[in-house]
Order: structure tokens, then C-alpha cells, then sequence
């Protein structure tokens, strides 16, 4: 529960509605759903339309997240249909999204939909959601604008169940409104998801269509189809049938420990020394390397971790972050989308020229491994004067570009001009991706990525890698139309000499003049004679 609890001794514990005045109790408890509903600003939904956006974005993040968890290529379907028109700002929309994933099991559904903080997402291991907010927060914030209840299908791949629920916003509890097993549907496993809320549709229309052509860019094994209120249908297929590794659960590690979290390690703790306490629950700590941890700090290997006093566990938290001997995290618990899968959704998505993609070795901060991954893109269908992609665990960024750190290294520190791009009218876009088993956003919407020294150091040192490859593409293909344009020239005026020097001279025939084009052009006999390098420069210097 949030908030302080002290309520005058004998007075009800009812909590008033918000901004009625409360004479009696001086202080009050609200509970997490409350505390959201006063405050859904912080989660995103801070206006009709910014709502709309929110809510698709959240629920299909948790639909990509059902079925990748399980390696099973997703299969997204998302509509919205309008009702009786709210106000002349926006709008009841009935808003559904289902999925192929691996179902949710009956016992666990009312709790999954209807309880704010609770859910799956609570390890560590890298996952779209952080918080297990945000698909709540959308259902949140459905009842209270429409007041109707959410309808929830699922089944893990036996049974099918339908439930219908309302949040309980005081207690923070689900209110099971109906609950029923269904015929089978053959061979269905997956989650549907229906629901009404008050909203700006056709605002929010421009922002939903881009965030779902970048999660195809990013998720290019998915196919997500997408029917809007005109019942347009609009779809991304999938490229590839490769999928990213799946992450898995990883302990913590020692740099990025607290007091806090070391205190619930010890609690729950079987370890009876200190050497088996840090071996078995910290990320990367071997027997070798506890041992000269414990020798450095003067701490008993024999020590009861259990027996440690206040102060002894502070000073050990303090210990842990600043052993330098400790191995930085590994990418066990990370899930790149590696460099082939990265090139294949900008080619699918942007269709370009040339494309150059970089993924970076997995690095930490504040003991959380990362890992940052850069592609660039030119040419082709690419507009004019510099797009900017931003992902984090996958998920499509669309708010407060300039607020995040790739937004600052690629505006800010890169010099595009030793690359020779001129980033205000160049066809180009830049891919940022940053995997995390904890991003550190700055807001709990999830929209931007704070500046940490490490992450922007990997950005711009990916940058700088593509970037060159991308001066390098630019200069050949400068070079070959500066070469193809001296070429032509000797095309175009020797058969002509030749064709003169020959009736000078009285020859019969005209001698061949491709001896004299192949030394007069850098190009190699193949170009000359119409091969098919030719034909691919040609095709590239004319797109």
C-alpha cells in the first residue's frame, strides 16, 4: 500500500472521495489503484488522445511479450470501433486486442487484469514492461471514463475461459462481474482482451499507425493486423521467421545492490557463511572471487550472513558496489535482436539503399548489463532531412524525442559533416535500440531514455562505426559517378574518332574501339561490356 497510515483513533478509515474536504483525519491510506487513478498523468494517460495511444501500445507490448516468451511468432490482431460519441472532444471506443501467445492461466486472471502491481514482470531479465502497470492502468482508466467492465478470453492451450471484471479502486482488489468456460475453439491458445474508454480517436490515429509501423520494424517475425474505426484494415507482415533469443532470469549483481534488497536476500536466504551467500545469490560471483572480496574487507567466510547487525549489512552493501574485482554482468538475461534481424526490419519497414547496422558487446551500468544496437539507413524510400528511431526492450519510443540520450547523440555530439552527411537534408534515418534488464527511463510513461554516461557512450561509439560505413558507401558511389561520367564521355567520342580515322586512312572497316574504353576506364571489362555490375551501379546512382 501507498501513503502513510495514521488515522485518529476512533474515526472510520473510509477514505472521502477526492477533494472532499476531510476535518476528521489529519492523514489517510489509499491504495495503489487509488493512487494511480488520482495520478494517471505519470502512466501516460494524461489526455483523450495521448489515452488511445497508450492503451493499443500497452496492450500489444504485452500481447508481443505472451508469445516471445514462449519462441512462438506472434500473430497480433488489434480494432477499434466507435460507440455513442462522448463529448465533442472525444469519443467511447470499444478497443480489442488479441494475441497467440501462451495464454494466462484461469487461477491468475482476475489478479493479472484487476490488481495494480501485480504480475510476471517482477525478475530480472529483460522485458517490455517494467512495472506491470501499464496494461492495468489502460483498464483503469476505461471505467472510469466508460464504467464498463473488461472481457477477458483466454486459454493455455486446454481450456477456454471468459472472464468479466471490474478494480475494486479502494481496495485494490478485482471484482469478478462474471466468469464461464466456453467450447473449445480448436486448436486456440492465446488471450483476448476487450474493453470501452473515452478517447480522441482520430487524433491519436497518425500516432498509433507509426507506433505499430515501428514495432514492425523492430518485430519483424510478427504479423499484426490492425482494423481502425472506418474499418480500414491495415497490416505489417512478417518478414522472417527467426525470432531473437529468448532472455533468461538472472540473479543480481553485486555493483547494483542496495541495503534494501540485500536485507530481503539475507531474509530469504538458506546460507549458513558468508562464501556460499555471495556465490549463491549474486550475478557472476565464483568461489575465487568471493574469496578475495571477504579477504579484502576483512569479513569471515564462516560469518551467518543471518547474524549481521544494521550496520554490518550497510557497510556490506557498500562492499559489494565498490569491489572492483567483481566480472561485469553477461547478456544471459538480454535478448538483442541481433544484426541480421535488425537490417531485415529497416529493410522491410524503410526500404532503403544501403543500410549498415551495428550491435555493441554487452556492457553495465550501476551493475545492470545493457546492450545498444545502431542501424543506419539511406537512400531508397528514406524522406529527407534525418529521422530518428528510438526502441527500448523493442518498444517503439514516439514522445520527447529531444529529452532522450540518442536524440542527443546523434543531434549533439556526432559531426555528420567528417562523414560527409548533411544530417538537415540527407535521406537518412538512425536506429537506436537499448536492451535493458533495466532501462532507466525518466518517467513512468516510458517515453524517453535518461543520459547515462555508459549508454551514451555505446550510442555514439556504434554511431561512429555505421557512420564510417555509411562515408564509405558515399565515397565509392561519388567515385563511380564521377567514373561513369568520364567514362561516357569516351563512350559517347571514340567510336566517333575511330569511325573518322578509319575513312582517313582508307580502312574497309572500323576497328573496335573496347580496348581503348577499358584502359581509358577505371571500371573493369564486365562494366564496360554492359554486365551486370554495371546494371546494379546504375540501378544504385539512379535511385
Amino acid at each position: 500500500m501507498l501513503s502513510v497510515r495514521c488515522a485518529s483513533p476512533g474515526r472510520s478509515s473510509r477514505i472521502p472521495p477526492e477533494g472532499v474536504p476531510s476535518l476528521a483525519e489529519t492523514f489517510k491510506e489509499i491504495s495503489p489503484a487509488d493512487f494511480f487513478y488520482r495520478n494517471r498523468d505519470v502512466a501516460g494517460f494524461s489526455n483523450p488522445t495521448r489515452a488511445v495511444y497508450s492503451t493499443v501500445r500497452e496492450l500489444v507490448e504485452n500481447s508481443l511479450d505472451a508469445c516471445e516468451t514462449r519462441g512462438i511468432l506472434p500473430d497480433i490482431f488489434i480494432r477499434i470501433t466507435s460507440l455513442q460519441g462522448a463529448s465533442d472532444v472525444s469519443q467511447v471506443l470499444k478497443i480489442l486486442v488479441s494475441d497467440n501467445g501462451s495464454g494466462i492461466p484461469p487461477q491468475y486472471v482476475p489478479q493479472a487484469f484487476g490488481q495494480v502491481l501485480f504480475g510476471s514482470k517482477y525478475v530480472l531479465k529483460q522485458m517490455r514492461g517494467t512495472f506491470g502497470l501499464g496494461g492495468k492502468m489502460a483498464y483503469l482508466y476505461g471505467q472510469i471514463t466508460t464504467n464498463a467492465p473488461l472481457r477477458i478470453v483466454t486459454s493455455t492451450g486446454s481450456k477456454v475461459h471468459e472472464f468479466s471484471l471490474m478494480i475494486d479502486i479502494q481496495r485494490n482488489r478485482p471484482k469478478v462481474v462474471q466468469q464461464k468456460e466456453l467450447k473449445k475453439i480448436k486448436k486456440w491458445r492465446g488471450t483476448m482482451v476487450e474493453f470501452s474508454i473515452e478517447g480522441d480517436y482520430y487524433r491519436a490515429s497518425p500516432k498509433i499507425v507509426e507506433y505499430l509501423r515501428q514495432t514492425a520494424m523492430v518485430a519483424p517475425y510478427a504479423n499484426i493486423s490492425f482494423i481502425d474505426v472506418e474499418g480500414r484494415l491495415i497490416r505489417f507482415m512478417r518478414a522472417t521467421n527467426l525470432m531473437p533469443k529468448s532472455p533468461k532470469e538472472t540473479l543480481p549483481h553485486p555493483h547494483g545492490i542496495d541495503v534494501e534488497n540485500l536485507q530481503r536476500i539475507i531474509e530469504f536466504s538458506k546460507d549458513r557463511n558468508m562464501q556460499q551467500f555471495l556465490t549463491k545469490n549474486f550475478h557472476r560471483v565464483g568461489k575465487a572471487t568471493a574469496k578475495l572480496f571477504l579477504n579484502e574487507f576483512k569479513i569471515d567466510p564462516r560469518k551467518d550472513p543471518k547474524k549481521l547487525s544494521h550496520d554490518e549489512i550497510v557497510e556490506l552493501a557498500r562492499a559489494l558496489r565498490s569491489f572492483e574485482g567483481f566480472l561485469p554482468p553477461d547478456a544471459s538475461c538480454l535478448s538483442p535482436l541481433g544484426e541480421n534481424l535488425l537490417e531485415a526490419g529497416i529493410r522491410k519497414e524503410l526500404q532503403p539503399e544501403f543500410v549498415a547496422v551495428e550491435s555493441r558487446k554487452p556492457s553495465a551500468y550501476s551493475g545492470h548489463p545493457f546492450i545498444v544496437e545502431v542501424g543506419v539507413a539511406y537512400g531508397g524510400k528514406v524522406q529527407q532531412g534525418g529521422s530518428l528511431y528510438r526502441f527500448a526492450n523493442r518498444i517503439p519510443l514516439l514522445y520527447d524525442e529531444s529529452s532522450d540520450v540518442s536524440w542527443k547523440v546523434v543531434n549533439q555530439l556526432m559531426n555528420w559533416k567528417r562523414y560527409n552527411v548533411d544530417l538537415a537534408t540527407a535521406p537518412l534515418a538512425v536506429v537506436v535500440h537499448v536492451c535493458s534488464t533495466k532501462i532507466p527511463y525518466k518517467t513512468v510513461g516510458k517515453e524517453y531514455v535518461a543520459d547515462r554516461p555508459e549508454i551514451e557512450r555505446e550510442i555514439m561509439n556504434a554511431m561512429r562505426d555505421v557512420a564510417r560505413r555509411l562515408s564509405l558507401f558515399l565515397s565509392k558511389r561519388l567515385s563511380y559517378e564521377r567514373e561513369k561520367r568520364r567514362f561516357d564521355v569516351f563512350e559517347r567520342y571514340l567510336p566517333k574518332m575511330a569511325k573518322y580515322a578509319a575513312s582517313t586512312v582508307g580502312l574497309k572497316s572500323v576497328p573496335s574501339v573496347k580496348p581503348l574504353l577499358v584502359k581509358a576506364s577505371k571500371l573493369s571489362s564486365e562494366v564496360v561490356e554492359g554486365g551486370k555490375e554495371k546494371e546494379d551501379l546504375e540501378g544504385s546512382v539512379a535511385s
